[in-house]
C-alpha cells in the first residue's frame, strides 16, 4: 500500500508546527514569517477600516509596493523552511532586516517620525534580542537607534512647529518627538541589555537540559549493558561449577594413568584459572546486585597496580608484560571494581595487539589550573608495539560499537571509557609510531597517617 501526500498550501504549512527536531533557527524564522503576515494582515484591515475617516492619504503604489514585498519575503521564508540545510544566524538577521526596510518604505510615506508605527523596531528589537548572537544583537539595535534618529532630524529639518496645550501651558511638537526620540533610544538599551541576556539564560539551560538528557541514555544504555553481563555471569555460573567438579575427579586419577607428569601441572593451572573465573563473576554479581551498598571505596594505588599485575601475570602466564612504577607516596583512589576492570581490559587489548610486550607506567602528576586539572591524578600509560587501533574502532570511540573483526574491541573500549569517567578520571586513545599509546588518567587523594593506622587496625 503506498501513501499518497498532498500538498500543503503555502499558509497552512507557514502555519503549521514543525518537528520537535527541528534547530531554533528554523522555529524562529517560522515565527518571523508568522509575525510578518500577522502585522501585514491586521494593517490592512486597519487600513480598510480608518482609512474612510482619516485624512491621511496613503499613495496606492506604495500599498501595493508594500504587499509585494511581503509576498516575495513570505515566499523565500517559506520555500527556506521546506529546505533541508540548516538556517544559519545571518539567515535570520536578513529577515529582520527586510522588516524594516519595508517599515522605513511605509514610514517614509505616511509622517516619517510622527507615524506611531515607528515604535514596531522596538518589537523587532525585542525579537532580534531572543534569536540572534549578542553582537548582531547590538549591531540592529545600533541600527534602529539610527533610523529613529535619521527620522527625527528629517522631520526638525523641515521647520514645521505644532503645538500642544495643556492648561494653558504649551510645548512644540518637536519637543515631544525629541522626547520619544529619548523614551525610544532608553527602551532599545534596556531590550538590548536584558532581553538578551534573557535570551542567552535560557539557551544555555536549554544546552543544559539536552546535555542531561543525553547523560541519562547514556546511563540506560549501560544499565542495560549491566544487566546483560549479570546475566551472562548467572549463565556461566553453572558450566563453570560442572567443570570444577571434573577438574577434581580428574585430580583423583591415579598418576600410572595419566599420560605424563606435565598433564598434573595443566590441571593446577586449569584449576587456577576456573577460581579466578569463578571469583570474577561472584564480584561481578555482588557488584550489580550492590550488595557492597554501591559505594565505592578507596584503596592505595600500589595495591590497585598491584592487583592488576598479579591478575595480569596469572592469566597470561606467557606474555611479557612490563610495569614501570613511579613512587605514589601512600595515596589512594577509588577501588571500585569496574575501573580495575576497565584498565585490565585495556591492557588485554594491548597483550592480544602487542607482537611482543606491553609496557604499563604509573605515575602521579600534579594539579595543573591551565588545563583544569584541579587535583592530582594518577596517569597510567599503556603502549603495545602492535599494529594500532583499528580505524573502525577509532572512529566510534565512546560508542557502544561492536568490533565483530575485532573481538568486541569497541564494545569492551565504551564500558571501559564509561567506568572511567564515571568517577571523574578520563581516557585518551591514539596511534603512534609502532604501535598504539593509551593514557589513562584518575583522581587521587592522599591518605594520612592516622587514616593508615585505622585501616591497619
Amino acid at each position: 500500500m503506498v501513501a499518497i501526500h498532498k500538498p500543503q498550501s503555502s499558509l497552512r504549512a507557514l502555519m503549521a508546527p514543525l518537528e520537535e527536531s527541528a534547530s531554533p533557527n528554523r522555529v524562529a524564522l517560522q515565527r518571523l514569517l508568522q509575525l510578518r503576515a500577522f502585522v501585514t494582515i491586521i494593517g490592512l484591515l486597519g487600513l480598510a477600516i480608518l482609512l474612510p475617516f482619516s485624512s491621511i492619504e496613503v499613495p496606492l503604489g506604495v500599498v501595493l509596493a508594500l504587499v509585494l514585498g511581503v509576498i516575495v519575503s513570505l515566499f523565500i521564508g517559506f520555500r527556506r523552511l521546506r529546505s533541508t540545510g540548516p538556517v544559519l544566524a545571518f539567515e535570520l538577521l536578513g529577515h529582520l532586516l527586510a522588516d524594516v526596510v519595508l517599515l522605513i518604505l511605509l514610514l517614509s510615506q505616511t509622517g516619517g517620525i510622527s507615524n506611531p508605527l515607528i515604535s514596531y523596531l522596538l518589537v523587532l528589537l525585542a525579537v532580534s534580542a531572543t534569536i540572534l548572537p549578542r553582537f548582531m544583537v547590538l549591531s540592529f539595535a545600533a541600527g534602529s537607534i539610527a533610523i529613529y534618529t535619521f527620522f527625527l532630524l528629517l522631520d526638525l529639518s523641515s521647520g514645521q512647529q505644532m503645538t500642544m496645550g495643556a492648561e494653558g501651558q504649551e510645548m512644540t511638537f518637536q519637543l515631544h518627538l525629541v522626547g520619544m526620540w529619548v523614551i525610544f533610544v532608553v527602551s532599545a538599551a534596556l531590550i538590548t541589555a536584558f532581553v538578551t541576556r534573557m535570551a542567552e539564560g535560557i539557551r544555555v539551560r536549554e544546552i543544559n537540559l539536552a546535555h542531561a538528557r543525553e547523560e541519562a541514555l547514556r546511563s540506560e544504555q549501560l544499565i542495560a549493558i549491566g544487566t546483560l553481563a549479570a546475566g551472562t555471569a548467572h549463565a556461566l555460573g553453572t558450566p563453570l561449577s560442572t567443570m570444577a567438579v571434573m577438574l577434581g575427579e580428574l585430580d583423583e586419577i591415579a598418576m600410572e594413568n595419566l599420560a605424563a607428569p606435565e598433564v598434573k601441572e595443566d590441571i593446577g593451572i586449569l584449576r587456577q584459572q576456573v577460581t579466578r573465573c569463578r571469583n570474577s563473576l561472584t564480584q561481578l554479581t555482588r557488584y550489580y546486585h550492590k550488595e557492597d551498598g554501591g559505594v565505592p571505596r578507596n584503596s592505595l594505588i600500589s595495591d590497585f597496580v598491584d592487583d592488576i599485575r598479579e591478575y595480569l601475570t596469572n592469566i597470561h602466564p606467557t606474555s611479557k608484560i612490563r610495569f614501570e612504577i613511579a613512587q605514589t607516596d601512600r595515596k589512594e583512589l577509588s577501588s571500585d571494581p569496574s575501573v580495575k576492570h576497565a584498565v585490565i581490559n585495556i591492557i588485554e587489548n594491548g597483550i592480544k595487539a602487542a607482537r611482543s610486550e606491553v609496557c604499563v607506567s604509573a605515575k602521579i602528576i600534579g594539579a595543573d589550573s591551565s588545563i583544569q586539572r584541579e587535583s592530582e591524578m594518577i596517569e597510567l600509560i599503556i603502549t603495545d608495539d602492535g599494529p594500532g587501533i583499528p580505524d573502525e574502532v577509532m572512529e566510534n570511540l565512546g560508542e557502544p560499537f561492536i568490533s565483530v573483526r575485532n573481538q568486541g574491541m569497541g564494545l569492551g573500549i565504551y564500558l571501559a571509557n564509561a567506568s572511567i569517567q564515571r568517577l571523574g578520571g578520563t581516557i585518551e586513545m591514539r596511534n603512534v609510531s609502532g604501535g598504539a599509546r593509551t593514557r589513562i588518567l584518575l583522581p587521587i587523594e592522599r591518605r594520612s597517617l592516622a587514616d593508615s593506622l585505622s585501616a591497619r587496625s
